[in-house]
């Protein structure tokens, strides 16, 4: 195995799945939930996303060309658009997620957390994507080894939560993930009508 592709592979979707935002996304929910609550809520995310994205990994190119006829780029500046709107949310209004007070646990698990906040829209067009040139053993090992990070992150948010709002860091981080997330987005509109461009000029 190239240890030089997997961590490409590696870094490219932890970037993706974006664990800071994770953590400002447990951060807000503890006036609602319990610890134990939380550390449920992470474990199943996580696992619910892992379960999605081996789904697209598998099948996607499948979906995309013979069930729905859709092409690749079209994903990419559907997804980039959402991407963009989630970052400006976050970018704005200083917070990622606001759920109504009735909403179940479970609920909250598969969506928004899992999908699309895991299993985002550009996490999902990566490991379509990545097969081609990392192979699949090394993009199904990095996903795993990210979304490990993820969850990591994820069951020790209210330490690090604590300590950023001890630095006052909170809100600026946000805001700035939200910057990165919306930048991202912008990119991947880009590199979807740059792929339907490079289609018309074949």
């Amino acid at each position: 195995m190239d240890v030089q592709l997997l961590i490409g592979s590696f870094v490219a979707l932890l970037a993706l799945i974006n664990p800071i935002q994770k953590i400002f996304v447990i951060t807000s929910l503890q006036k609602q939930f319990s610890d134990q609550e939380l550390r449920y809520l992470s474990a199943k995310s996580t696992f619910t996303a892992l379960i999605i994205l081996i789904f697209f990994l598998f099948l996607g190119h499948i979906i995309f060309n013979y069930v729905f006829h859709i092409q690749l780029y079209a994903f990419q500046v559907t997804c980039g658009v959402v991407l963009f709107y989630n970052g400006v949310t976050g970018l704005q209004k200083g917070a990622f997620l606001q759920v109504d007070q009735n909403i179940k646990l479970s609920d909250l698990s598969a969506v928004p957390i899992a999908m699309p906040m895991i299993a985002g829209p550009a996490t999902i067009t990566a490991v379509v994507t990545f097969p081609a040139h990392y192979g699949k053993p090394i993009t199904i090992l990095a996903m795993i080894l990210a979304l490990s990070i993820n969850l990591l992150l994820m069951l020790f948010a209210k330490n690090i939560g604590k300590l950023f709002s001890k630095f006052n860091l909170m809100n600026a981080l946000i805001r700035i993930t939200g910057l990165i997330v919306a930048t991202i987005g912008v990119q991947m509109v880009f590199t979807g009508i740059t792929n339907f461009i490079g289609t018309l000029v074949k």
